[in-house]
């Protein structure tokens, strides 16, 4: 479903050239889930953005369900692939009640049956009638990322890529969420790519990992290996310690060995 062939990332020119992603392969069969995890300025949310059309690759191919995307999606190609963002604040339109939110993308598709799009897209992520005309203000963090997650499924995509969607919610309602889109995968047959710096939540969702650092696909590795510990880069050793606690001994390994 998701082909990522040798894909590089660049922002400016010159001397202030920066490689945010570097020759990144990797493929997502239909219906799995890919997480991608290493530390802020790894690489991987700009390698989900590349995926998702929201910002070009310099080099390299992604290909989606088997059709090569260009830089520029066309309309059609982007209600195959839709995204979650991290931030259930910032993403959602704070003047436009949830219905307005939901039916945007169905008035840019020219869709029919909004109402009945909408109901069932609120049904899915657990919101009631109740919740259709409240404003963002009106809703807690978890049902604000419940609407977010609406809104992405509501063009009936292919695949769902998940931007940290976690992050920003307390615990208890993190495991709500994640346990949402576990069952959405599995009721909806969803590809999904997830970023995140939390192992734990990323063991949850995805069957593999990639680990990433400074642009760089280091190392591919499963669910159980990880919480196992079976890795074999030092950078994903030094990440595990890094995510059970504080272990000087790995302050100083080199990540491009």
């Amino acid at each position: 479903m998701i082909d990522v062939a040798a894909v590089s990332v660049t922002y400016g020119h010159g001397a202030s050239l920066v490689r945010a992603a570097r020759n990144v392969s990797f493929h997502i069969q239909a219906g799995d889930a890919l997480g991608l995890v290493g530390e802020s300025g790894s690489g991987k949310s700009t390698v989900m953005r590349a995926i998702a059309g929201l910002i070009p690759h310099a080099e390299g191919r992604i290909a989606i369900a088997g059709r090569v995307m260009p830089n520029k999606r066309p309309r059609e190609s982007r209600r195959v692939t839709q995204m979650v963002f991290q931030d259930p604040y910032g993403s959602l339109h704070p003047s436009q009640t949830v219905d307005q939110t939901l039916a945007a993308p169905i008035a840019i598709h020219n869709l029919d049956n909004a109402e009945a799009r909408i109901m069932t897209a609120l049904t899915e992520v657990g919101l009631g009638r109740e919740h259709r005309f409240r404003y963002p203000h009106q809703l807690s963090g978890g049902q604000r990322q419940r609407v977010a997650i609406a809104r992405a499924l509501i063009l009936e995509p292919k695949v769902l890529l998940l931007d940290e969607p976690t992050s920003a919610l307390d615990v208890s309602v993190q495991a709500e969420i994640l346990n949402l889109l576990t069952r959405l995968r599995r009721d909806l047959g969803l590809t999904m790519l997830m970023v995140s710096h939390d192992l734990a939540v990323i063991a949850h969702i995805c069957d593999r990992i990639g680990v990433m650092s400074r642009g760089e696909l280091l190392e591919m590795t499963t669910a159980t290996d990880l919480a196992e510990g079976r890795v074999n880069h030092p950078y994903s050793r030094q990440l595990l310690r890094a995510n059970r606690g504080f272990d000087p001994s790995g302050v100083d390994v080199d990540v491009t060995a």
